[in-house]
Formats: structure tokens, sequence, C-alpha cells
């Protein structure tokens, strides 16, 4: 691990997003909750902020930070027959939190094809990437328009 003990602690934040494509006739079942496994994402945003929180478990060089908060939103696309999911992470840290966001959506997104797997064969994750930063040396980073997925 890097180490950071020489950083200044400041508020940083990260925004990461991940889509789930599948069909139509699954998105309809998600948005009715007529999962056999119950509400998807409902429970897609408990297993982001989840998984969020296991960063440091998951990737071996992360640092355990005291997250100040996670939060996952979902935005079904029907024209795209997609689920984006965005989720933003908080921390007052000597480090910044991009991992444990881009973690959060990709696990949402892992959990919303566990639930959908027995009626849809052919859903997909994809688009997974920062969407913005703040906070640290770096300064703030935003992803240009355009480049959204």
């Amino acid at each position: 691990m890097v180490d950071v003990g020489d950083k200044q602690t400041t508020r940083r934040m990260a925004r990461a997003q991940a889509r789930v494509y599948m069909k139509p006739e699954t998105l309809h079942m998600i948005r009715e909750g007529k999962m056999a496994k119950g509400d998807v994402l409902g429970v897609a945003q408990v297993a982001g902020v989840m998984g969020a929180k296991q960063t440091p478990s998951l990737i071996p060089m992360c640092h355990p930070l005291p997250l100040s908060g996670v939060d996952l939103s979902f935005h079904i696309d029907d024209a795209s027959n997609s689920i984006l999911i965005e989720a933003s992470v908080g921390v007052e840290s000597r480090t910044g939190v991009e991992m444990e966001a881009l973690t959060a959506a990709s696990i949402a997104a892992l959990t919303v094809y566990d639930m959908c797997k027995a009626v849809d064969r052919e859903i997909e994750i994809g688009n997974i990437f920062l969407l913005e930063k703040m906070g640290g040396r770096s300064g703030h980073y935003f992803r240009p328009r355009g480049e959204e997925g």
C-alpha cells in the first residue's frame, strides 16, 4: 500500500457508474416487482453500499476508509433496455474513494444480474467508469460530456 501518512485530510467524493443491459421483458419484470428473488433495485442498492464498505477486502492495495456516505441511484432506460446505476461515495480522509464508488456500482450491477439471470441469460454489464472525483492534491476531475456511456 502507498503511504498516505503525510497527506492532508480533506473532504473527498467520487461518483461512478455501471450499466446493465437486458431484454425489454426483464426490465418490465423489474419495474413491476415480478422477479422471484424480490425487489431487484432495493437489493442492488444494499449490495452496492456493502460493496463500497468492503472495497479494501476485495482490492488488495486499497486503504480501509471511514466512509461518511454511500448513495446509489438507478435509472431505467427503456430506449436502451438498460438500468443505469450511479454510485456516490464520500469520506474525510487522506486518500480518495474512487475505488469504493467503482466497487459500489459494480456490485450493484452484479446483483441485478444475479437476481435476473433465471429469466434472462443475455444480460450484459458494461460502461463501468469514474464520472467525477473531488478532493485531494489532484483536485476536481469530471468526465467530459459525451463519454457517459
